[in-house]
């Protein structure tokens, strides 16, 4: 057996044990909760790396790592490298990363990156992502978060697999291709759901209502889709084709950016009905 295939073998086998070496490269929302998981199953982070000091130190002392904010002070020594930063920076620090002399596997999180953006950064590399929504306020159950995985080989594929499965208890393997159009249809169906709830909000608070009144209808709303398809779960005067409450809703409707996406939105669902 060569001595590649030995030390692969080796990392495999740190994955069970307590304390297998990570270091988190970013500190934002995805890197705070997958360390505190991380620090939650007993492999606390060695090392917590962000370009700001403040986030540097606030996320190392949730999970009692060091705190660097050099890419010079990132130690070579660890097994996995999980680059979690904004997509536009994510190219530019594995570019960084790649040139210390690192013998552990680099991922990173993103799902509208390919995996590709890693190559040439080290030898070994691969994606885990966590398709949630994530803020460092909320804390979220990550056992039941889907989280996709993909390699640039089998022996790492299975390391990042384990890891994976350290976080979660749904993991599945995907490529670069099918996850952007994951991480597109997320947008959808979380970013743009969530932009449509701070527009009713901001239409409740102009008339003294509170936005708590919605969240049962909310909650239902997102409650019928594990049983329903969307098209199958669509209600309302759009779906009715009902003209005379959305004609009265648009003449209600004062602000343009208000206005033009109710039309929108009314008009999409007509064509799907």
């Amino acid at each position: 057996m060569s001595e590649t295939n030995i030390n692969e073998r080796i990392l495999l086998s740190k994955l069970k044990k307590k304390n297998m070496n990570v270091i988190m490269i970013g500190a934002g929302n995805v890197a705070t909760h997958i360390a505190l998981r991380l620090k939650e199953k007993g492999h606390t982070p060695i090392q917590v790396w962000s370009r700001t000091e403040e986030s540097a130190k606030t996320l190392a002392e949730q999970t009692g790592s060091d705190p660097v904010t050099s890419i010079d002070d990132i130690r070579t020594d660890a097994d996995i490298y999980i680059i979690s930063v904004k997509d536009d920076a994510l190219q530019d620090v594995a570019k960084q990363l790649g040139e210390k002399p690192i013998n552990g596997i680099v991922i990173h999180t993103a799902g509208s990156m390919a995996m590709d953006v890693l190559e040439g950064s080290c030898k070994h590399y691969g994606v885990l992502y966590p398709m949630q929504t994530f803020s460092k306020a909320k804390t979220v159950d990550f056992g039941r978060i889907p989280c996709f995985v993909e390699a640039s080989d089998e022996e790492t594929k299975r390391t990042v697999r384990e890891l994976a499965e350290i976080l979660s208890d749904h993991v599945y393997e995907m490529n670069s291709e099918e996850r952007q159009w994951l991480h597109v249809a997320a947008v959808f169906a979380c970013n743009f759901a969530n932009c449509c709830f701070g527009m009713a909000d901001d239409i409740l608070r102009k008339h003294g209502l509170d936005f708590g009144v919605m969240l049962p209808l909310v909650e239902e709303t997102v409650s019928k889709l594990r049983t329903l398809k969307p098209s199958e779960a669509q209600t309302g005067p759009a779906r009715r084709k009902d003209m005379n409450v959305i004609n009265k809703h648009l003449d209600m409707l004062k602000d343009q950016k208000e206005k033009d996406v109710y039309r929108m939105m009314t008009e999409e669902i007509m064509k799907r009905s």
